[in-house]
């Protein structure tokens, strides 16, 4: 599941990032790795960005960077 599909209080560890380039990057640096647990904490009223919470951090994302960002979430893992 990518970030874009998640709900507001969903969960879930990143398990990869399928993009490259100056994004894949700046998405790497903003501490977005594999591995990483990131929750979705609330969405503008147009759905797009995404609010998340990951290390400590608030991060938000447009839903064009969202889509690159696969998880494995809590429900998904069991």
């Amino acid at each position: 599941m990518n970030i874009r599909h998640m709900q507001s209080g969903q969960s879930g560890t990143i398990s990869s990032i399928n993009i490259g380039g100056k994004i894949g990057l700046r998405l790497r640096e903003m501490g977005l790795i594999p591995g990483t647990e990131v929750t979705v904490t609330g969405r503008a009223p147009l759905h797009d960005p995404v609010k998340l919470r990951i290390n400590g951090q608030t991060l938000t994302l447009r839903n064009n960077e969202a889509d690159h960002i696969e998880l494995t979430t809590t429900a998904e893992s069991r």
